[in-house]
């Protein structure tokens, strides 16, 4: 039996997503302290991912499939994934519950979580897929990003990247002002390239599955450093 046999059957005979979730970590990875956070955070983000997919009301087929981008699993899983995930998006209560749990796995930030970060991303990834971030969908990100203890304007920066209703506005993508000279920009620009690389989920602990989040970052930091630095060579 694997892994998401035992959790999909700890949370089915709760009746209670959060509960047995939590209940299938403490018995099936007591001891393994690393492996107990890697799964909790697995977890909580396949049910958080649900609840963000219900908030508009409707799961679509769009957002099932961007969840899948962002959470690779073994195709001999899947119907494992599929039965949890189905069980955490009957509706949206209780997400704030997720929520928490998740910010806990970052206690040693006080704001600007890198993990809590990467896990906004994924959730953008998922609300616009279906062509539009609606409004219960901004308003959930929002509530997930205050229990996450993440700074108003950092959560702009990474909304810029996804919610572009009047174009991409890069300036807002890297979190500087037009008024800024380019010198500066640029070392905005390198920050950010250096902070969200990749190969930093590894080394922060990030399963192996929330990859893409990153991928698509820097695909996002890089066309917007790319337009302002076009922008300035014209002017």
């Amino acid at each position: 039996m694997t892994f998401w046999d035992n959790l999909v059957g700890f949370v089915a005979a709760t009746g209670n997503a959060l509960a047995g979730v939590v209940e299938a970590i403490r018995t099936l990875f007591e001891g393994d302290p690393e492996t107990r956070r890697q799964v909790a955070f697995s977890v909580a983000m396949i049910a958080l991912s649900a609840k963000m997919a219900k908030a508009d009301g409707i799961v679509t087929e769009a957002e099932v499939a961007a969840f899948r981008d962002i959470f690779k699993f073994p195709d001999q899983e899947a119907q494992n994934v599929a039965r949890l995930y189905n069980l955490a998006r009957q509706d949206v209560a209780g997400y704030e519950a997720y929520a928490e749990k998740l910010a806990s796995l970052c206690v040693s930030c006080e704001q600007n979580c890198p993990v809590l970060e990467d896990i906004i991303d994924g959730l953008f990834h998922i609300a616009k897929s279906d062509g539009a971030v609606h409004e219960k969908e901004l308003t959930f990100l929002r509530r997930v990003a205050e229990i996450f203890r993440m700074k108003d304007a950092r959560f702009e920066e990474i909304m810029a990247r996804h919610v572009h209703a009047d174009g991409v506005d890069p300036y807002k993508v890297l979190g500087v002002s037009p008024k800024d000279d380019f010198s500066t920009i640029r070392s905005r620009y390198r920050v950010l390239v250096t902070e969200n690389h990749p190969d930093k989920l590894v080394a922060r602990g990030v399963p192996q599955e929330f990859h893409a989040i990153a991928n698509d970052r820097m695909a996002a930091l890089n066309a917007a450093y790319e337009a302002i630095e076009k922008e300035r060579r014209a002017a």
